[in-house]
């Protein structure tokens, strides 16, 4: 196995731009490289016919790009942790990581010329253009209340990229902060088709999911005293969820839903559970309180 130099960057030799990695390796291949240069991660297994075609072409495009991108490969059948972790349904999947964090990602084979777009894509974040300087200015504006600033910021990089999830899922959660829900879901709904499903995208529908939910939350005290008097009452304690997160109570939130998962797994199609990851999916990537209420939720389905 060809070993991943941290240093090499577009001088590197051509062999360590694409190489397989494992589980134990994750985190230096993927999220440790991805500070220097993008690290796209093919999920793929022996048995899949569209991974076959995929693959190669792919690591053609990261290789035309000379440095500015690279590439592993995770067989999910040897490595079904990470797999899980990440939650690939189906292959092949591909996810884009930046700066350590995913900032793309798309399912299913594609044509050589839109894996070309893609890694150019990638590549530019990490270009001359200052992408990656502008998107993380923009997050911080947002982060710090500047909404109106994000947007700004946000636009320009997609008027200069066309097609970059990361922005567009910015601009959406810049909107649903400025509390203009319609405008974010017309952005959401007309997203590209190749970065309709990035993470980031995702990311942004679902907090617009629980900003609609929000506007409709009931008054927490009340509900509070309706689980109180009935602590059977699952959709008291699903609308608390909703009602506690509405005003910011994210832990509680989780708290409740994770209660009403271990009571009755099933209640109302699996309401908890769809609710539980839509939360999760609106946090950022790596948050702790995420993470802890996976490990939770994931504890209790395979218990």
């Amino acid at each position: 196995m060809v070993e991943l130099s941290l240093g090499g960057g577009a001088n590197a030799p051509a062999g360590d731009w694409i190489k397989d990695t494992t589980e134990a390796t994750f985190m230096a291949d993927v999220v440790e490289a991805s500070q220097e240069v993008p690290v796209i991660v093919d999920f793929w297994a022996p048995w899949c016919g569209p991974c076959r075609t995929l693959g190669p072409a792919l690591e053609a495009a990261v290789t035309a790009a000379g440095g500015k991108v690279r590439m592993v490969k995770i067989n999910v059948d040897e490595n079904q942790n990470i797999a899980a972790q990440l939650r690939i349904q189906s292959i092949p999947t591909v996810y884009a990581f930046f700066q350590g964090r995913p900032v793309d990602a798309f399912q299913g084979a594609k044509p050589a010329s839109e894996l070309k777009v893609f890694v150019d894509q990638l590549a530019s974040l990490a270009g001359d253009g200052g992408l990656g300087e502008a998107l993380e200015e923009a997050e911080q504006l947002l982060t710090d209340g500047a909404a109106v600033d994000a947007a700004q910021v946000f636009a320009a990089i997609l008027g200069e990229t066309g097609e970059n999830a990361a922005a567009l899922g910015g601009l959406a959660r810049a909107h649903i902060a400025m509390d203009q829900l319609d405008q974010a879901e017309a952005l959401l709904a007309n997203a590209p088709a190749a970065i309709a499903q990035a993470k980031e995208v995702e990311a942004a529908r679902a907090q617009l999911a629980l900003a609609r939910q929000a506007a409709e939350a009931g008054p927490v005290d009340d509900l509070r005293a309706a689980l109180s008097a009935d602590p059977a009452n699952h959709q008291a304690r699903f609308d608390l969820a909703q009602a506690l997160h509405a005003q910011g109570d994210v832990e509680a939130a989780i708290e409740e839903l994770l209660e009403l998962f271990r009571r009755d797994r099933e209640w109302n199609d699996g309401a908890a559970r769809a609710q539980l990851f839509t939360i999760f999916d609106a946090m950022k990537p790596g948050d702790p309180l995420a993470q802890k209420g996976r490990r939770r939720l994931s504890s209790m389905i395979f218990a």
